[in-house]
């Protein structure tokens, strides 16, 4: 890209000591120092400009999770980019847009579970719904020693994997295992040491909700009030009024909620793959006081992809498709810690080529009882009447069948965003062929 920035940001991947509690600190790799990194905000439309120095003793990279930036700049190593190495700086320009609710993070090796994310909001330019206050919640895992994969009876930050099926699904053949997380976070903090929220009775505020975490799929509530979903992962849809939602590694979405309910209450995020205490935040009226928050009730009305309708269309995905890919998800055959995508793993797969200008759809069975989040690199895609780049496909024989039109030429990452999964082979290259 050519054009110059509206917003020029430096960055600098370092190791750092994070303190998600008083009495609890580790040191991990982060970005300018904090955790999660920095808040990049920009208006949509805008040309972005962020220099990454890296100050690590590893290579790295940065991919922007949900935009659909130009293949040189989407940050996938040897794939899109050569890594950069110790020492090094890397420029990465791209138009900002859509608008949209997304986030930033390594995408080289098990980087992610380091700590090496934040937050990236498009504003738009002319909201469909309106707000008075808005605050972003990126919900995590917390891993305070070194990541590494479960291979040969191995062990993840010091300690053995934990077992575990997805949705809450738990244990026998064929069952996932979770790194033993010191605990689950919003914005940084444990459920200890909660960030507040603080609000007027009569506002209307706008949660962006972010799913940044490795390997858990969290099932999200605020005590004493509704949510109405405006967005999925940053696309508008239209209102949906829930109790509850369920997303998964690399989801995202957007709720108002009416302050109507004077009071304290929590906003708290569940691991439905883990046993770790709830990740919490406080929503605390002006007047109310402080005092213990109140948690929530049940789960209540949960929200189901079928109720997502996007406000706008996806051009390029009506009719039948020029080209479908019938794909399986399971774990490898062999002893070590593999997962595949028709039997391959990634880097030793063949890629699915497509063609610019086709509609393409992929249709996905999963054969194993885990939940896959699955993220399509440099696209949006169509899942039933909803747009969005990341879709859970569940256990047990799940099927989910997207649409995505190939107007974005280069090779893009397709894989399950669960790293550990990804790590470990859950992965295709779409490659763009003449």
């Amino acid at each position: 890209m050519t054009a110059d920035p509206d917003t020029t940001v430096s960055l600098t991947a370092a190791s750092g000591t994070v303190r998600p509690a008083p009495e609890t600190s580790a040191t991990n790799w982060l970005y300018e120092g904090q955790f999660p990194g920095p808040e990049l905000r920009v208006r949509e439309g805008d040309v972005l400009s962020v220099e990454l120095t890296n100050d690590l003793q590893a290579e790295t990279t940065v991919h922007w999770h949900g935009v659909p930036v130009a293949n040189p700049v989407d940050g996938v190593p040897n794939v899109t980019q050569e890594p950069i190495a110790p020492g090094e700086t890397f420029t990465y320009k791209f138009r900002a847009e859509p608008a949209g609710t997304y986030f930033y993070h390594s995408h080289a090796g098990l980087q992610l579970d380091r700590g090496l994310l934040g937050p990236l909001i498009v504003e738009e330019r002319d909201p469909h719904v309106e707000y008075d206050r808005e605050y972003v919640v990126v919900v995590d895992d917390y891993l305070p020693g070194d990541p590494s994969l479960p291979s040969d009876g191995g062990v993840v930050g010091g300690g053995g994997m934990r077992g575990g099926g997805g949705m809450g699904g738990r244990g026998g053949m064929m069952s996932d295992v979770r790194p033993p997380y010191a605990g689950l976070l919003i914005n940084g903090r444990l459920p200890e040491s909660p960030r507040r929220f603080d609000v007027t009775e009569g506002e209307r505020i706008r949660f962006r909700f972010v799913n940044a975490a490795s390997a858990t799929l969290f099932g999200v509530r605020i005590a004493g009030h509704e949510m109405t979903v405006t967005h999925a992962d940053g696309r508008p849809v239209d209102p949906v009024d829930v109790e509850s939602f369920v997303f998964g590694a690399g989801e995202r979405y957007d709720v108002v909620v009416e302050a109507t309910n004077p009071g304290t209450w929590a906003v708290q995020a569940d691991a439905l793959d883990g046993n770790e205490p709830p990740a919490r935040a406080v929503i605390e009226y002006e007047a109310a006081g402080g005092g213990a928050p109140q948690r929530p009730a049940a789960a209540g009305t949960r929200l189901q992809y079928g109720e997502l309708r996007s406000v706008s269309s996806l051009d390029g995905t009506s009719g039948d498709p020029d080209r479908t890919f019938d794909l399986t998800l399971s774990p490898g055959r062999g002893q070590s810690y593999t997962w595949t995508i028709d039997g391959q793993a990634y880097p030793n797969a063949d890629p699915l080529q497509i063609r610019s200008g086709e509609h393409v759809r992929i249709r996905m069975t999963n054969q194993s009882p885990v939940v896959h989040p699955m993220h399509l690199h440099g696209h949006f895609f169509r899942v039933g009447d909803a747009i969005k780049d990341t879709v859970l496909v569940p256990g047990h024989r799940g099927q989910v069948t997207i649409d995505f039109h190939a107007d974005n030429p280069g090779r893009w990452l397709f894989h399950c965003h669960n790293l550990y999964h990804l790590d470990a082979g859950m992965a295709r290259v779409v490659r763009y062929v003449e």
